[in-house]
């Protein structure tokens, strides 16, 4: 056990100095950096998480692959850790720490601020959060995932105050209360009003939204609009609300038929965070998913509706009204 528990350590210094070595660490909040090495992710991961190996998820166990185990809770800076596979697909992950890094600094969290979280997953955020807010608030709507937070929560003890509340995120906590920071840790396509109306007026909330960005806005002092700009390049697990991806996506993921063409350019690129980020502005409603990491060699690409379209290494098929194909062709020569 000594060996495991020094090997774990280990992977997690050198996390936290590549975060260093690669410029990661936010100058205007120095307080990332001392709550990440206050509180190790390693302490918030399931004694089971998953691999991607290119084909499907494989489960990783502790108890019997320890050395596996720590390398997948311990990635490098833009690795996330997947602690939830339901039907063959990700559903909670302990996000990667640039990312993370980025969003509690977009957030500008001061001592005393009250932080509403939405999706407390693994509950690592959530004791971040509360080694530097005197009060955070965070729902998640998965009952199993919600318990299993408040035990690590609890065991890792914060400096802050944390409540995780078993409920849809999208419509905030029951009651009322106001607070002056929100942050989801799952993407939206549409921020929900209910996050505005439950942020004080000069209040930040901080979001990933679609697919490839996170978006920090400022609430009005009228309280009745919010207004900012994109932060970062980013991927987020869905709102649970979307469910499984759409038909269409089904229909791609399983083969299907569609018309053939010839695809000029290389697949493998389109998992990069800037070219994903470009086309989601460029196409704001249509989805392209990629397999985890960088080098993938198959895209699938779909309105939501009813045209989709499959890209591969100098080839393709698409299917519906509209020609998803050419569309996302055009956006890439931009």
């Amino acid at each position: 056990m000594p060996d495991v528990l020094d090997a774990l350590g280990d992977r997690r210094l050198r996390l936290l100095a590549a975060m260093a070595d690669a410029g990661l660490w936010p100058d205007d909040s120095p307080w990332v950096r001392r709550a990440m090495e206050a509180v190790p992710r390693d302490r918030f991961a399931p004694e089971t998480v998953w691999r991607w190996t290119g084909q499907r998820y494989e489960a990783v166990c502790r108890a019997e692959a320890p050395e596996a185990w720590g390398g997948e809770v311990y990635p490098d800076p833009y690795g996330s850790t997947v602690t939830q596979v339901t039907d063959g697909l990700p559903t909670s992950s302990i996000s990667c720490a640039a990312v993370v890094a980025t969003m509690l600094d977009s957030l500008v969290l001061e001592p005393g601020h009250r932080v509403l979280e939405l999706g407390t997953g693994s509950g690592w955020n959530a004791a971040l959060l509360a080694e530097r807010a005197a009060q955070v608030t965070s729902v998640e709507i998965d009952t199993g995932l919600a318990a299993h937070a408040r035990q690590r929560i609890q065991a890792a003890g914060p400096g802050g105050h944390v409540h995780v509340i078993t409920g849809d995120g999208d419509g905030g906590p029951p009651g009322d209360a106001v607070f002056d920071r929100v942050i989801s840790t799952y993407a939206v396509e549409h921020v929900p009003w209910a996050w505005v109306k439950r942020t004080r007026p000069g209040g930040r909330i901080v979001t990933p939204w679609g697919h490839t960005g996170c978006v920090a806005l400022t609430v009005a002092q009228d309280g009745m609009s919010a207004t900012g700009w994109m932060q970062a390049p980013a991927r987020f697990m869905p709102t649970r609300r979307a469910g499984r991806p759409p038909l269409s996506f089904e229909r791609v993921r399983g083969g299907g038929g569609g018309v053939p063409a010839e695809f000029p350019r290389p697949v493998r690129e389109l998992s990069h965070p800037d070219v994903l980020f470009a086309l989601r502005v460029l196409l704001p409603d249509v989805r392209i998913d990629t397999p985890t990491g960088t080098g993938a060699q198959t895209a699938w690409v779909s309105d939501g509706r009813s045209s989709w379209a499959v890209l591969e290494e100098a080839s393709a098929l698409r299917g519906g009204q509209r020609d998803l194909f050419q569309k996302v062709l055009r956006a890439w020569r931009v």
